[in-house]
């Protein structure tokens, strides 16, 4: 079964863009963020809700799929300027052919160390848990796409491992983190699909976000593990191309890039497979060893627990606390020396 190369939409004006997608007869995808409605009655940017009427543009689509825009929400606003629950009123206000769950992306950018990994991976799974029981309250959890997060192949896993009771069979599984990553190396984009399609079972699909072109060729071998990508690169391509031409980029221009670039895509899967070695999955890292530090981990490890589990919200800010809870296992350890 060929990669299906789902085109991501900017917004959903009906415009030449929109039209021009219609055209092609393309699977679509728009994010979360292009139907925000902001305000700045009280002096500053406030999310007030969701552009609704919008949804009726994308009739005649062959088919339009959501996105819960966890990197723009996190690179520009710090975090979801939305409730879960608003999220999945806006997956249930259009038949998409499905809706992402919300996760919590994990790019260098975004998170700086393997703590701050660990501690969105966990923020990843509740989301997820909590995107499928209000999913099941909407009716709509059957068109739910999971989405799992990670630096390497392993933090992936961790996902999977997690959330794999409440996956379907045949499920369809969102992959985050991936428009800025390398093609090669042991984090790198093949070799966390490699790792995938090794522990996954036959019937489980993967969905690849904002994967560069790039990497279709290296994608080919893994077909039976993929079932789509999308991308939205020709928009920065119709910036640069309008630049040298020294005109403005108009939906119209935009929208003759993003065929253009449609057709570039398609061409690279008739392109030959091209396989990488096997990468060597990354050594674990070794436990802290300065008692202070320990606790600090084992703290961490705990909120992470409670995270997942539901008893704090998956977005809960507790580094303020994290030092005193870390004193308190701290003086229980050395209570016991």
């Amino acid at each position: 079964m060929p990669i299906n190369v789902i085109v991501g939409l900017p917004h959903l004006n009906d415009g030449p863009i929109l039209q021009r997608a219609r055209a092609l007869g393309r699977t679509a995808l728009i994010s979360a963020n292009a139907l925000s409605r902001w305000s700045e009655k009280r002096g500053w940017r406030e999310w007030t809700g969701w552009r609704l009427g919008q949804l009726q543009n994308a009739r005649g689509l062959s088919g339009l799929c959501l996105d819960s825009a966890g990197f723009v929400a996190t690179a520009r606003y710090g975090g979801f300027p939305w409730s879960l629950s608003d999220y999945v009123s806006l997956a249930a206000a259009y038949p998409f052919q499905w809706w992402a769950s919300a996760d919590y992306c994990v790019e260098a950018e975004i998170a700086r160390d393997r703590d701050e990994v660990f501690d969105r991976l966990s923020r990843t799974i509740r989301a997820n848990r909590d995107c499928r029981i209000l999913g099941e309250d909407a009716g709509i959890a059957d068109r739910l796409m999971p989405v799992i997060q990670g630096r390497r192949p392993s933090d992936y896993e961790r996902c999977v491992d997690a959330l794999w009771g409440s996956l379907r069979p045949g499920a369809l599984i969102g992959v985050g983190s991936m428009c800025r990553r390398d093609i090669h190396g042991p984090e790198g984009l093949i070799a966390v699909i490699d790792h995938l399609d090794q522990i996954l079972p036959a019937g489980v699909l993967l969905h690849a976000f904002g994967v560069k072109g790039t990497a279709l060729p290296f994608l080919l071998p893994f077909a039976h593990r993929v079932a789509s990508i999308d991308s939205q690169a020709y928009g920065v391509g119709a910036r640069r191309a309008a630049l040298k031409a020294g005109i403005s980029k108009t939906d119209r221009v935009v929208a003759d890039y993003m065929e253009q670039w449609l057709a570039g895509q398609y061409h690279r899967l008739t392109e030959r497979p091209r396989r990488l070695p096997q990468q060597r999955p990354a050594d674990a890292d070794p436990p802290p060893i300065d008692p202070w530090e320990a606790a600090i981990a084992q703290a961490r490890t705990q909120i992470r627990d409670l995270i997942e589990s539901g008893d704090l919200d998956h977005d809960e800010m507790f580094e303020p606390w994290l030092e005193q809870w870390a004193a308190d296992i701290f003086h229980d350890q050395t209570a016991e020396r």
